[in-house]
């Protein structure tokens, strides 16, 4: 049987999302052919999205609809990125009609299986995990002239930060894996129908919501608490767009006498972002989301903190190190970048210093020391910058042990990190960075381009230095961004937070060492509880090195069962901890042997489990038990059962409440500083120089 590869999963995004797609050279998440053009594509018919927003998670469903119109069977295996803090928690594929959901199994074990099925031409499909970059799912056989069906459910928390909700939709590629670029040739293309329907459901009023760059989305609100967002690929402009490119193609083939296309056809190389944002003035709060279906046994929760606005602005001075990307990665991205430093210099108060760093194979200085923001300085480096060219691999160490160097332990001082690529040359083992991070007291603060950039190891060192890390798709609202970054290291932070439950048994608690509370961000724990009762919760840190103590009151039920998604929910956290020690310490046989078994008790696609579809028969003969089917189908009833209710508020400290202020919001309270800073400027200009240029040229395209 001859093989053939298809990137990508979730990738039917709209033509019409491509009139605002950033001015960098993006990497189109569609259709694979191999180089050489011997094989021909699969076609995607249809692309379907469900996402409903709830208590505090989300649960996205794709389903796909493959057509092979070729004479011989083909195997189809494509990519998506992996969701921050998603994990696989389904993969179905239809066998002689009817749905068969995959099992969790030891990875090794799972591809041996499959590649026995696929030899013997027997249906079977398999998803595994690729590090921090992509999911890989793999089906076989999809049969000359018929169709092939497949549905996917991931999980993943969500997040409000300082009053404004966000999800993203993964279908852009990073652009950093090199090899994988050059070996294929991407054929972006997907025919019919794309649908992305998304329900927000919330505790508390949603005021507004927004999709960057969706001009063919439609938002619809059925209450204060309830919101729908849907794109379809036959509404609107889409349509008015695919008919034109359609038009075009029936002109060539009038001129070539060759048929190009069969229907409409829409490109996948955008991700979809929806924010939501909450009413102003609501309370800082303590929400809890528990699952527990039997009252004698252990039950699951969430518990959420936000909060209220009662950290200070920043006002003394400070030292700006800014540690910048020039990797060739970052080709395409580099003016914009060097046109946001030399705006975010000029902007610097007068009693604030700077040092420009840069990165590639190797680490340099491009200031003499530090300097002061005076006209002449700002000229003289930014045109030195102008002279560089992105090229070669990322030394990410040498980058940040650089700016580490530059230290002054009598200032106050912020690193600011700048990247879209990986730690591919020189040291790139995270206990390494750590112990590098260690040596100073120094907040890191990091931008995180694109959905390749390896998150746990940059999440882990911000967390470890007391700072933040933003992840930023080239769809996000930058403006938006730009205020969230802005108004995080214009105050202060809780530092060394830690929390205390007492009168009920708890356990198995995450995240262990939470780190820092930055202005507007929420804490997020899971963990487990036995029997039920009022329970005291405290919350301690350090706000500019003195103790700040929080508590409340509220109690744990004996029984829940509307929300078992928590059981994954934890189990996905716990994997990611466990995960991170072996970066920090090196990997652990009792440590790798704890994430097997907790992928394969809560069904979760991991380093070392995958996901496999077979027929029934098949997982009898291997003794695979089909725990993940049943749950699964609680899922399912339990989504359907939510489905029915209205939206409801989970705060529990009404009666005694944890914080006394409101919830900080960016258009009221304190904003700090006053002065527009260095993060404002250097956003905001790299939003300007990327999307104004690439609005023109695909403008002067569609004149074309």
């Amino acid at each position: 049987m001859e093989k053939y590869t298809v990137f990508s999963p979730i990738r039917s995004i709209l033509w019409l999302l491509l009139l605002s797609l950033p001015a960098m050279q993006l990497s189109a998440a569609g259709l694979l052919t191999p180089s050489d053009g011997s094989l021909p594509p699969l076609e995607i018919r249809d692309h379907q999205v469900e996402v409903v927003i709830e208590d505090g998670y989300a649960a996205t469903q794709v389903e796909q609809r493959f057509f092979n119109p070729h004479a011989i069977d083909l195997e189809a295996i494509y990519s998506f990125p992996v969701p921050e803090k998603g994990s696989v928690a389904e993969f179905t594929v239809w066998i002689d009609n009817q749905p068969v959901t995959g099992e969790v199994i030891e990875k090794k074990k799972a591809r041996k299986i499959y590649e026995e099925e696929k030899a013997a031409g027997n249906d079977a499909g398999l998803t595994e995990k690729d590090g921090y970059k992509t999911f890989e799912v793999s089906v076989t056989p999809v049969q000359a002239g018929q169709e092939t069906r497949i549905r996917l459910v991931y999980l993943q928390p969500t997040h409000i930060d300082t009053g404004i909700g966000r999800y993203v939709y993964p279908l852009e590629e990073g652009g950093v894996d090199e090899h994988k670029l050059a070996f294929w040739t991407a054929n972006d293309k997907v025919s019919n129908r794309f649908k992305f329907d998304l329900k927000l459901k919330s505790g508390y009023p949603v005021e507004a919501v927004r999709l960057p760059n969706s001009a063919a989305a439609r938002i619809n609100q059925q209450d204060d608490k309830h919101w729908q967002v849907s794109i379809d690929a036959h509404n609107g402009q889409a349509a008015a767009v695919a008919k034109q490119e359609q038009e075009q193609e029936q002109e060539q083939e009038r001129n070539t006498g060759q048929t190009m296309s069969s229907g409409p056809v829409y490109t996948l190389d955008k991700d979809i972002v929806v924010y939501w944002r909450l009413a102003e003035n609501l309370p800082g709060s303590v929400d809890l989301l528990t699952y527990k279906p039997d009252p004698n046994g252990r039950g699951t929760f969430m518990l959420s903190l936000t909060p209220g606005d009662d950290l200070q602005p920043i006002q003394q001075g400070r030292d700006w190190i800014f540690v910048l990307d020039i990797s060739g990665s970052m080709k395409g991205k580099y003016t914009s970048l060097v046109e946001g430093v030399s705006k975010a210099l000029g902007k610097l108060n007068t009693s604030d210093r700077f040092r420009l760093m840069v990165f590639n194979e190797q680490a340099r200085e491009m200031t003499s020391g530090y300097v002061n923001a005076d006209p002449a300085n700002v000229k003289h480096y930014i045109e030195a910058l102008h002279t560089l060219t992105p090229n070669h691999g990322t030394n990410l160490y040498a980058g940040l042990q650089l700016g580490v160097k530059t230290l002054d332990a009598d200032r106050t001082s912020a690193l600011i990190l700048v990247t879209d690529g990986v730690a591919n040359v020189g040291e790139t083992q995270q206990r390494a960075f750590l112990k590098l991070l260690t040596k100073q007291d120094v907040r890191l603060f990091t931008f995180i381009m694109g959905n390749s950039a390896n998150r746990p190891l940059l999440d882990t060192l911000t967390r470890e230095s007391g700072g933040f890390a933003l992840s930023i798709s080239n769809s996000d609202d930058m403006v938006g961004q730009i205020l969230l970054a802005a108004s995080k290291v214009g105050h202060q932070a809780l530092h060394g937070v830690n929390l205390k439950l007492t009168g009920v048994k708890t356990g198995d608690l995450t995240p262990v060492n939470p780190g820092s509370l930055y202005r507007g961000q929420q804490l997020v724990f899971l963990g487990h509880y036995w029997g039920d009762g009022e329970v005291e919760v405290e919350l301690n840190g350090l706000l500019s090195g003195k103790p700040k103590h929080y508590e409340s009151q509220f109690t744990f039920p004996a029984q829940t069962d509307l929300n078992p998604e928590l059981e994954r929910l934890w189990a996905y956290a716990t994997i990611e901890e466990l995960a991170q020690q072996m970066e920090d310490f090196g990997e652990d046989a009792d440590l790798k042997q704890a994430i097997t078994d907790i992928g394969k008790a809560y069904g979760l696609v991991t380093d070392y489990t995958s996901m496999l579809v077979v027929r029934s028969e098949v997982f009898d003969r291997h003794g695979i038990q089909r725990s993940n089917q049943q749950r699964v189908a609680t899922e399912q009833a339990a989504r359907q059962q939510r489905s029915l209710k209205p939206a409801q508020s989970h705060q529990v400290d009404q009666q005694r409440p944890m914080f006394n202020k409101p919830r900080a919001t960016l258009s009221g309270g304190s904003r700090g500083g006053g002065a527009i800073g260095p993060f404002d400027i250097l956003l905001l200009v790299l939003l300007a120089t990327t999307l104004l240029p690439l609005k023109r040229r695909i403008a002067g395209n569609s004149q074309k």
